[in-house]
Order: C-alpha cells, then structure tokens, then sequence
C-alpha cells in the first residue's frame, strides 16, 4: 500500500515490521551513517595485525648456513680425532703416549665444544616454529643434539683409540664438551650463536695453520741459544698469535652478522641484530676457548696429573701450556669484541633525525 497525501497512514510514523531483524533504529541508522565505510587497506591491515600472531617466530632472524657450520664443525672434530689417535699410536712407549695424549686434548675438546654448537643451532634452526620463543624447549633440543654429538665421538674414540684409561679420559672429556657446546646453542639469539660458530671454527682452523709460522717468528723475536731467549720469544710469538687470532674472530663474527642482518631484511623478520650483538659474538670465540680449558681440567684432570707426574720438565710444560692458552683465550675475547664493535660502528650512517632536516632545507 502506498502513502496517498491526506491517507491516515501519511500521519503515521514508519515503524519496523515486527519479527525483521535486519530493521534499524533511527540512532543505529545516523551512526552507521556517520561512520566512514571500512577500506580494503584497512581490511588487510587488520588480517596482518592477526597474522602476526602466528607468523612472529616466523620472521624471527634466523642463522644462515647452519647446515654447511654444521658440516665443517663436524668435518674438524673428525680431524682432531684422527690426529691425536695417529700421534697416540705412533708412541713406542705409554710415558710418551701420556705426555702425548695431554698435549693433543684441548684440541680435541675445543673442536667437540665447537661442532656441538654448530650441530645444535641447526637442529634447533629446523624446528623452527615449533620451539619458537619457548627458551625452556629451545635449550632441551638444543641440549638433547649436544648429546647426541657427544654420545658419537666418545663411541668413535672408544672404538679406535686404544683401550685404556687415556682413551676413556679423552672420550668422556669429548662427551662432555659436545653437551656444553650444545647447551649454549640454546640461547634465544640464533644468528648470535651461529656467528660465534662460525668465528670459533675460523679461529681453531687459524691457530693450527699459524704453527707453521711459529718457527720464523722465533727467529724474528730474537731466540737464540740461552734459556731466556728462547723464553721471551717464545711469549712474544703467543702474544702475536693471540692478537691474529682474535682479528680473525671479530673480522669473521661482524662478516657472519652481517650477513644475518641483510637476509633478516630481505625477509621481513623482526629484530635484527644490533651492536651487542656484535659485540658478544666477537667475544664468543675467546668465551669458548676459556669454557674449553675449564673443561679440559675438570673433565681431563687425571690426565694432565699423570703428565705433569712424569717428570719436573713435563709439569713445567704443562703448566706453562695451561697458562698460555688461559692468556690466548682473553686476548681472542677482548680483541675479537672489539675488532667486531669498531667494524660495525664504521657501518653506521646518519640517522633519519639526522637527515630530514637537511631534506628540508634544499626543498
């Protein structure tokens, strides 16, 4: 029926039929009226608001090249396995093996210490989403990998070594240095501890191709025929070794990083890595030479009693070689932190504070 001017139902207000529901109040109809209609760019800003939710751990940075760490890492600790059960075996004598076996650990325990490490960010790297942001299940698979680790290098060691306590003193020294290692793969910061992998394995291929220049550099710093000669060279050629060794270290933590930093940009993921990220990777390596030697004299204690025991020069040795890499281990800290500091800091630019100003006057 239509409203006819003068009708009685003209007079009457409009009122909603009653039972539909889709029927408006005046105040709902001049509120939707008043409100802007809802864009398509808000839709899709409200759905990623929502996305982020689930896809956080997602875009979260993540170490590049975990697989091919892993790989070397382990490529190294089969190396220094297979060279200390080669100069073990070469021995005629158990005195000579014992004294051989002391010098020949911490390069084993720094290797296990290190591929457990490695082996440990990439498991943790392939769960990816699945431990997230949970620290307590970060640190379980990270640590449960270092195990695993472990568990092969001592049966390897056992296998092939010897049977004897020396073989059961370096197998279950390794063990333990490759569930450390694995045990600090576990921090929350994966580039971080990729690019202390990486920095670590780098600095322990390094100090091995440095022997071959230990001998030219003793005869540069002065070593002659007397014992104090020979003495005070021989701490210069460790202080240069150190110094080396700890620009390698940061030179290599800031490269790794850095790296890091442009894939997480390319990605999309949130919260790169910024200058105390820098700065703990280039002091990881000289921290992971420090944890190696308390390692190798808790774990490897009885060994390094039997050869100090077999004779004053062998006690003298070892506690001189003791010291030494103790000395290394903070200089590698100290110079790799700030080798990785200076080098980030020469990346810095201006800020956007900085130059908008200047944008503003030449507009």
């Amino acid at each position: 029926m239509t409203k006819q001017p003068g009708g009685s139902t003209a007079a009457e207000p409009d009122r909603p039929v009653v039972g539909d529901t889709d029927a408006t109040t005046p105040a709902e109809t001049v509120a939707t009226a008043g409100a802007p209609p809802a864009t398509a760019d808000e839709a899709a800003h409200d759905a990623a608001d929502t996305d982020d939710l689930g896809d956080a751990t997602e875009r979260r940075p993540s170490a590049p090249a975990v697989a091919v760490l892993a790989l070397l890492a382990l490529a190294w600790l089969a190396a220094m396995l297979w060279s200390t059960r080669e100069v073990i075996h070469s021995a005629s004598a158990g005195v000579t093996a014992i004294s051989l076996s002391a010098f020949a650990l911490p390069g084993v325990i720094s290797a296990a210490l290190v591929a457990g490490a490695a082996v440990a960010v990439l498991g943790v790297d392939l769960l990816g989403h699945r431990v997230g942001e949970r620290a307590t299940l970060r640190f379980l698979a990270a640590t449960g990998t270092g195990v695993l680790i472990g568990l092969a290098a001592a049966v390897v060691v056992n296998l092939t070594y010897a049977d004897n306590s020396i073989t059961n003193v370096i197998a279950g020294t390794t063990a333990a240095a490759a569930i450390i290692g694995g045990a600090v793969a576990g921090a929350r910061s994966t580039p971080v501890v990729g690019a202390v992998v990486a920095a670590a394995l780098g600095t322990l291929v390094f100090v091995v191709a440095f022997s071959r220049a230990r001998d030219p550099l003793f005869d540069l710093f002065g070593a002659g025929d007397t014992q104090q000669s020979m003495v005070d060279a021989a701490k210069w050629v460790s202080r240069t070794e150190s110094l080396l060794a700890g620009l390698v270290a940061g030179l290599l933590a800031f490269g790794y990083l850095t790296w890091a930093r442009r894939r997480a940009a390319a990605r999309g993921a949130t919260n790169p890595p910024r200058w105390p990220a820098y700065l703990l990777a280039g002091a990881g390596p000289g921290l992971l030479l420090l944890l190696a030697e308390v390692i190798i004299r808790v774990g490897g204690r009885s060994l390094l009693d039997l050869a100090s025991a077999l004779s004053e020069a062998d006690a003298v040795a070892q506690t001189s070689l003791g010291t030494s890499r103790v000395d290394n281990g903070i200089w590698v800290l100290f110079v790799g932190a700030l080798t990785a500091l200076i080098a980030f800091g020469r990346t810095l630019g201006p800020t956007r504070q900085d130059e908008e100003p200047a944008e503003n006057e030449a507009g």
